[in-house]
């Protein structure tokens, strides 16, 4: 079965594509969460903290599961990886179904932790295995896999809302299970490194930083505190958009409409960005990215009607693009044997921005502060980018003495003629 997966890989790498993006489709768990909070609270007893932390824990568990399913990616391959993040992910899917409601005060350790690192070991060895097949066009690949990951969003909460009434959450979550299990093995399946990739790493063209390397330069740092400053644009404000846009002159019926366009800038910048930075670069794309969110955060503090779905929508945008550039930015900065560990610490940064914004909005109380804060961190978030050249990079006045240097050896040798 994997040597007919393999040949049909070889002959069409767009399979790679096709699988990577269905199994992003079914496994947007972190990004779909709110749709899950109230059902999960209902059927487990829990109070509004506890239906944070098992989402907190969703989120710790997948930052951390990025960085092993990183690891294990690069050591055993795409393939490896994927099974053991479909085993993971379904132990999470099939432990809620079984959970007691008398023992919610688990849900954390029983669904999150488990999905939480299966959703993680399952996106590392899909984009890294997908720049591989497309090196010249890394944006392409991850653009395709992330508008996957954007429209999981809506498929889920279109999922949720369709079966929950009639089943239970509980019902969800293991037709979700049953779903997700022949997709994400059928996926995991085809996904191999390229026989050239796999038969000589180090003869690919571009950088070879190894993670531990890359973790003392100044690239990984302010590479990692853009990711984290990506975050608030939209997570300060995702959990309470329905609110705001009622608070703001929208019924309760169309403020849902903020949500969807949410999602569909959410999709649309995952696709759109990845393309336009194979054309542009990497880090003009981000800088453009994070210079729109400055300006559509302050934008948001006064956005009052549809200008509240409008400017969400953009932000979302930005926030999703910024995600889905990350990959390609990382094998650029940091190259592609040790794509999938690499990609993992960077995308730390992300865990760390979900977690840690949110608590201090609430831990100081903050309302109409949730947008300063925004504009504040898509600001820090462009410096950080502006600040950050490749691994290697020469400076102008680097180019200079190489060419005098250059000059200097031309000149003796023809006085040595």
């Amino acid at each position: 079965m994997h040597l007919k997966a393999e040949r049909l890989t070889a002959a069409h790498p767009w399979a790679i594509l096709v699988a990577g993006a269905a199994i992003q489709l079914l496994t947007g768990l972190p990004a779909a969460w709110g749709v899950f909070q109230q059902p999960v609270r209902e059927a487990y007893a829990l109070g509004e903290m506890g239906a944070t932390a098992a989402f907190s824990a969703l989120i710790a568990a997948y930052g951390l599961g990025c960085v092993l399913g990183g690891f294990l990616q690069d050591k055993r391959g795409p393939r490896c990886a994927a099974l053991w993040g479909t085993a993971l992910l379904e132990a999470g899917l099939w432990g809620a179904v079984f959970l007691p409601a008398r023992a919610g005060w688990a849900a954390a350790l029983v669904f999150s932790v488990p999905a939480g690192l299966g959703t993680a070991f399952l996106y590392p060895a899909i984009q890294s295995c997908a720049q591989k097949w497309y090196q010249g066009r890394k944006g392409f690949a991850t653009g395709v896999i992330g508008a996957a990951a954007g429209l999981s969003g809506a498929f889920l909460t279109l999922f949720v809302r369709t079966l929950a009434p009639r089943w239970g959450i509980r019902g969800v979550f293991g037709a979700l299970g049953a779903l997700s299990l022949p997709v994400c093995l059928a996926g995991a399946a085809l996904l191999t490194d390229p026989p050239a990739a796999a038969a000589a790493p180090g003869a690919q063209k571009g950088p070879d930083v190894p993670p531990a390397q890359m973790l003392r330069t100044r690239q990984y740092w302010l590479c990692t505190a853009a990711v984290c400053l990506s975050t608030p644009a939209v997570l300060l404000f995702s959990p309470i958009i329905l609110r705001l846009g009622t608070e703001r002159g929208l019924t309760e019926g169309e403020a849902v409409w903020a949500v969807v366009l949410g999602s569909a800038g959410s999709t649309a910048g995952r696709l759109l960005m990845p393309l336009l930075s194979d054309k542009i670069g990497r880090r003009p794309t981000d800088l453009l990215l994070f210079g729109a969110s400055a300006g559509l955060s302050a934008g948001f503090a006064f956005a009052q009607g549809w200008a509240v779905a409008a400017v969400y929508a953009g932000l979302t945008f930005c926030y999703s693009a910024l995600a889905a550039v990350l990959p390609a930015f990382s094998t650029d900065l940091f190259g592609l044997p040790h794509a999938g560990v690499n990609y993992g610490f960077l995308a730390l940064g992300q865990s760390a921005g979900s977690l840690l914004f949110p608590l201090l909005a609430e831990a100081l109380g903050l309302e109409a502060g949730r947008h300063l804060m925004a504009v504040g961190a898509a600001a820090g978030g462009f410096a950080c980018i502006w600040f950050l050249k490749p691994a290697g990079e020469k400076t102008p006045k680097m180019k200079n003495e190489g060419q005098k240097r250059q000059k200097r050896t031309k000149k003796k040798n023809r006085l040595d003629k």
